[in-house]
Parts: structure tokens; C-alpha cells; sequence
């Protein structure tokens, strides 16, 4: 047990490029990372790692005790699964990442489900609009809203992630309810410092036709909650994630506008480390939440 422990430490700590970013992910104090290594080294009687005081690098014995060490920590993962006590129950580990909105309006709910759904798995969820580094910064899986580009990762759609246009009735009271577009240059609007363009919302028409409408702020909010709440306050018009009002919406406390015209949207998806061997508990994950999002 030990012997597994210090190489999934020295795993870690080759991944991740420091013993400090290691103890971080493992939850250990640099100082008890560095003894597993020592151990993990006396036991072999090989030096893995060279260290300086600033740098640190794999020797060339580490690099192919690394790779040797992925596919021991798989393998002994796998077996794992196979001589569980019962073939349905799941355990382990699994740390997650995901994007702040879908986080916060969907994803921790699912992920609390599936806790109580498999009380022998422990859950980490990070919430944040970066994308995390999964290999370096030990993540089992990350939870993306966005069209991908190609990498190694293994990756599978899960959702959609809508875009709508709303505000609140107050607002639409005093300035009227545009029908076109175009329109929303005459009003006052709540810019996302996360799109790209900032200053043009993109819509499509039955037709097919796309049109990209100039828009007018005085407010623009990096963040989709604080979006959200400068909308119900009466601010202007938002270009919002769906997820992110849709109770709103329900409630009245915001109104939907130009709902006959097509809205942007992006695809959410699963990715995890392209690895041999896929942990029946990230398989399993994964399948929940997609089926969590299309509910």
C-alpha cells in the first residue's frame, strides 16, 4: 500500500512540474511529499527526480519510471473494479472541474445526487471559468462549454448550453419591448466581458439568416450571476445563458424578448485524460451528468 502511494505521490509530482503544486493537488504538505519521493527512491535504489532550489527535472531513469508507474496506478485501478465487493458499488476519488454558471445551476446538484446515489466515491468540484491543465493539475474530469479544439483528451458531448435575451418587466415597462434586433441599439444593454465580440449578440432568423446586432451599454459584468442580478435591478437587456434565468423567467422577475429568433449556443462536454484504462467511477460520472442535462 505504501509502494502505491509513493508512486501515485511521484506521479504527481512529475505531472504537476513541483513538489508544491503536488502537495496542493494531494492535500499534503510539501514536506511529506518529499519524504514518499525519498522512500519511493531508497525502495528502488534509483534517483528520480533532480532538484535544484528553483528548478526541478526527471532524471532520465524517472522519465521511464513514469511512464511504467502510469500504467501500474491503471492497472491495479482496473483491478480494483473487477474485485470490488460488488460489481455495481463505486469508490474512489474523483476530482472535477467545471465552468462557474453550469456549476453552480446544475452541476453541483447532479454531483450531490450522485454522492448520495454512491456514498464509497469522494467528490472535489472546482468551479471556475479556466481551463484546467487536466494531466498537470491531477484532474479526473473537466466539464467544458465551448466548441473544442483537437488534443489528445477524450472527449464527449453531454449537452447544449442556450443562450437567451431578457429583462426585467420594469425595464421593458419604462423602454419597450424590442422585436427586431436591431432594436437592441436603441436600448440599454448588459454586456458579458466574457464574449467575444463584446459589443455584438448574434441571432438567426427563421429564414436561416444570421445577423449580428450592434449593441449599446453602459454596464459590463465578467461574471453571470452579477449579469443576472443587474437585470432583475431593471439595467437593461442580457444575452444570458439559459441555465442562468430560466428560474427568473418562471418567476416573472424577468421577461424573454426576441424569443422568435435564434440564439447562440455552445456545446458542453465531458473530457478526461486519454488513458488505456477509464475508471468505471468517471465512466459512470460522466453518463449521470449527461443524463442530469438533458432532463
Amino acid at each position: 500500500m505504501n509502494d502505491l502511494t509513493n508512486l501515485k505521490t511521484f506521479v504527481a509530482v512529475a505531472t504537476s512540474g513541483s513538489f508544491a503544486k503536488a502537495a496542493t493537488r494531494l492535500n499534503l504538505s510539501p514536506a511529506m511529499v518529499g519524504r514518499r519521493i525519498q522512500a519511493l527512491e531508497a525502495d528502488y535504489g534509483v534517483k528520480l527526480i533532480e532538484r535544484t532550489t528553483r528548478t526541478q527535472r526527471l532524471t532520465e531513469i524517472g522519465v521511464s519510471f513514469l511512464e511504467k508507474a502510469g500504467r501500474i496506478i491503471d492497472e491495479l485501478e482496473e483491478l480494483n473494479d473487477l474485485a470490488g465487493p460488488q460489481i455495481h458499488e463505486i469508490s474512489g476519488h474523483l476530482r472535477i472541474s467545471g465552468p462557474t454558471t453550469l456549476g453552480v445551476k446544475r452541476l453541483t446538484s447532479s454531483i450531490a445526487r450522485f454522492a448520495n446515489q454512491h456514498p464509497a466515491v469522494s467528490l472535489e468540484l472546482n468551479l471556475s471559468d479556466r481551463n484546467v491543465d487536466l494531466i498537470s493539475e491531477g484532474y479526473d474530469l473537466a466539464i467544458r462549454v465551448a466548441h473544442l479544439r483537437p488534443s489528445s483528451l477524450i472527449a464527449r458531448r453531454i449537452g447544449t448550453y442556450r443562450f437567451v435575451c431578457c429583462a426585467s418587466p420594469g425595464y421593458l415597462g419604462k423602454s419597450g419591448v424590442p422585436t427586431h434586433p436591431e432594436q437592441l441599439e436603441q436600448h440599454r444593454c448588459i454586456l458579458s466581458l466574457n464574449l467575444v465580440p463584446r459589443d455584438q449578440w448574434h441571432f438567426e432568423g427563421r429564414d436561416g439568416q444570421m445577423l449580428a446586432a450592434k449593441i449599446n451599454s453602459n454596464i459590463a459584468i465578467d461574471n453571470g450571476e452579477a449579469m443576472r442580478v443587474a437585470a432583475v435591478e431593471d439595467a437593461g437587456i442580457i444575452y444570458a445563458p439559459e441555465v442562468l434565468v430560466a428560474d427568473d423567467i418562471t418567476a416573472g422577475r424577468l421577461t424573454e424578448v426576441l424569443a422568435s429568433w435564434g440564439k447562440h449556443s455552445l456545446p458542453i462536454h465531458a473530457v478526461h485524460p486519454s488513458r488505456q484504462f477509464v475508471p468505471r467511477r468517471v465512466k459512470a460520472i460522466v453518463h449521470w451528468i449527461a443524463g442530469d442535462l438533458r432532463r
